[in-house]
């Protein structure tokens, strides 16, 4: 890649960023943050889903004893 590809490529983000409002790119960040995986099992993987979904169903049996 030439250097004129990346700065090409570059002022092409810099200016759909600049074009689009700033509500849409709120919204847009905001989906992206719903929808990314969580930073714990992003790195260890399945264990924290079994752990967590261990705990709930743990609490939820001790919930309906009481």
């Amino acid at each position: 890649m030439s250097s004129n590809d990346y700065i090409k490529y570059v002022t092409q983000q810099v200016v759909k960023y600049m074009d689009t409002p700033k509500e849409q790119r709120q919204q847009e960040k905001e989906i992206k943050k719903e929808t990314r995986t969580p930073f714990w099992f992003k790195w260890f993987g399945v264990l924290p889903i079994s752990i967590m979904l261990w705990v709930k169903k743990r609490k939820a049996k001790r919930k309906r004893k009481i």
